[in-house]
């Protein structure tokens, strides 16, 4: 009876013309050596496609229908059907309730065991559907949230507790530490998934909130209300992979560990914080594995010009400029990735160390015992380096030895806090460090932003907002003739419209005529109006290009550099 179904199947696949005789055959012979269903041989050998081919066949065949769970919208009294730990256990996903039939997608719909423990919960009449096993684990991920059939796991175990009861309950003593490292696996697991740079558990006074920043923006993360009653067996399992101390719950702390997701180590970095109801939590997400080169920050061809031509010179201080999370470490480190030769010795210090890079040497400062940017510069002199990269200038001190490393033949590399480049001037001199240092050291600075990319799935021309001419200083008769693109949301980008970011920078040199402006103590506007006068482009005029070259949208280039006049 089995081989009779394996080949009526492959009798319908080749009388459809998705495979021919002679690839049946080749499936039927290598089927036989391992003993699989012959579907599953079909897709291993890639002649058929499993959601537009395989599974549509297969339903026609079991006389179900097949379901592509990507296109379909699950109304809630189907959830709450099912308990989360069954859809998991089973893998299954509840996709309709309607006239008291529950419409319920399988992998095997008609796996009479399988519906049978079904209906030992759900009393009432039910409907299989096929779908494939990946579409139904991820709509199980969305739907019920991440880690669902752990929490209702862990509410059967130890039940509800009181405010009173938590709040005197030894935390250690819970005898269910494995499930809460369980659900603390899958949120970092599904933020890693989702691209997220960083995990924000936020407690409030009937909810414990989880959300996931992806692409510079936060969004609230999927999981069940049933959490706020296991926050601090959360924060004590965070706290006990980052070596920090569970029972201080008063006092900020810092802390970072490791995990592996796949062939990727990530350095995740934790900051806990007080709060009315609870400590917040903080995870920053690290890959070491991702380090972009100079065409993937995504600057123009005449940036990528200058900033070849800055990373050439023998000495000097370069400062990438902007607020934090905009991308300047990326940046730094594509610039030693391009100098990283066997000839150079390469010296970096930093707070954290984001990147490993082969070749250079890497150090992380610790102010506890002394170790800081000022004094790890002093130290970095006698290795004998050619190329050196700060951090971060926070104050005087390190500013003024970084200047003087580069006057003494040095190339430096370094970050400010401004808001665009010719501000970096300002901040140097209100640092205390005189203008004459600032003149004859620093060779430039670079603001830069982030963008966020239209989805190219979902990517679609619209109409353009002629009003918008007056935000980037051009007249309408030109902004009416170029094609505008957004993104209209789909599944690839979680229905944003975007999906991924690239920086738009602003590239101030320093010409004769700035020095000059910088010895009489020129204004931060009074320098960038010379600038631009000389060809700089500013950072909304970048972001301009991209919006043209149909990258990204005005609405985002706007957003992120809403503090520029233009």
């Amino acid at each position: 009876m089995k081989t009779k179904s394996k080949s009526f199947l492959g009798q319908l696949l080749v009388d459809k013309k998705v495979i021919t005789e002679q690839q049946l055959q080749t499936a039927l012979k290598e089927q036989q050596k391992t003993g699989e269903m012959l579907g599953i041989t079909l897709l291993r050998l890639g002649l058929v496609n499993e959601e537009t081919v395989y599974l549509p066949i297969l339903a026609e065949q079991l006389g179900v229908e097949f379901v592509n769970l990507k296109e379909v919208r699950v109304p809630p009294e189907a959830i709450n059907k099912i308990p989360a730990k069954f859809a998991y256990h089973y893998r299954i996903m509840p996709i309709d309730y309607k006239n008291e039939t529950l419409t319920v997608a399988l992998t095997r719909p008609l796996d009479i065991h399988v519906l049978d423990d079904i209906g030992l919960v759900v009393k009432s009449r039910l409907k299989s559907v096929l779908a494939s096993e990946k579409d139904i684990m991820e709509a199980v991920r969305k739907y019920y949230g991440v880690g669902a059939e752990t929490i209702e796991k862990m509410m059967d175990t130890v039940g509800v507790r009181t405010k009173e009861e938590m709040r005197v309950e030894d935390i250690e003593e819970i005898d269910s530490e494995a499930s809460i490292g369980k659900f603390v696996n899958q949120i970092l697991l599904e933020a890693y998934k989702d691209r997220a740079t960083d995990i924000h558990i936020e407690p409030f006074e009937d909810e414990l909130k989880i959300r996931y920043r992806i692409d510079g923006i936060l969004y609230d993360a999927k999981v069940p209300p049933t959490i706020k009653h296991f926050k601090d067996s959360i924060n004590s399992r965070i706290k006990i992979m980052a070596n920090l101390n569970i029972a201080e719950k008063r006092l900020p702390q810092d802390g970072r560990f490791k995990v592996r997701v796949g062939d990727i180590d990530l350095d995740l970095r934790i900051s806990f914080l007080p709060t009315v109801y609870g400590e917040s939590v903080v995870i920053r997400i690290l890959s070491a594995a991702k380090l972009y080169s100079f065409e993937e920050l995504g600057l123009s061809r005449r940036d990528l010009n200058i900033l070849d031509m800055l990373i050439k010179k023998p000495h000097g201080v370069v400062f990438v400029t902007g607020p934090t999370g905009s991308g300047k470490t990326t940046t730094l480190y594509a610039c030693l990735s391009r100098v990283n030769k066997v000839d150079r010795k390469i010296i970096t210090i930093e707070d954290p160390i984001e990147y490993q890079l082969g070749g250079v040497t890497q150090i992380q400062i610790n102010p506890r015992i002394g170790l800081t940017f000022a004094a790890g510069l002093r130290s970095m002199l006698r290795h004998d380096p050619d190329i050196m990269m700060v951090g971060e200038v926070r104050d005087f001190e390190t500013a003024e030895i970084a200047i003087q490393v580069a006057l003494t033949g040095h190339l430096v590399f370094s970050t400010l806090h401004t808001n665009d480049a010719a501000s970096g001037v300002v901040r140097l001199i209100d640092m205390g460090v005189e203008p004459y240092l600032v003149s004859s050291s620093v060779e430039c600075f670079i603001a830069q932003r982030l963008v966020r990319i239209i989805c190219p799935r979902c990517k679609q021309p619209v109409k353009a907002a002629v009003d918008m001419a007056k935000d980037f200083g051009l007249n309408e008769q030109e902004v009416s003739q170029i094609v505008f693109y957004e993104g209209k949301g789909c599944e690839a980008c979680k229905f944003t419209g975007y999906r991924g970011r690239e920086g738009i920078y602003e590239f101030l040199v320093l010409n004769e005529e700035i020095r000059d402006m910088i010895l009489n103590r020129a204004t931060a506007q009074q320098i960038k109006n010379k600038a631009i006068q000389a060809g700089m482009r500013t950072l909304r005029q970048d972001g301009w290009e991209k919006i043209k070259n149909g990258i990204t949208t005005p609405g985002e280039v706007m957003r992120v550099t809403q503090e520029e006049a233009v």
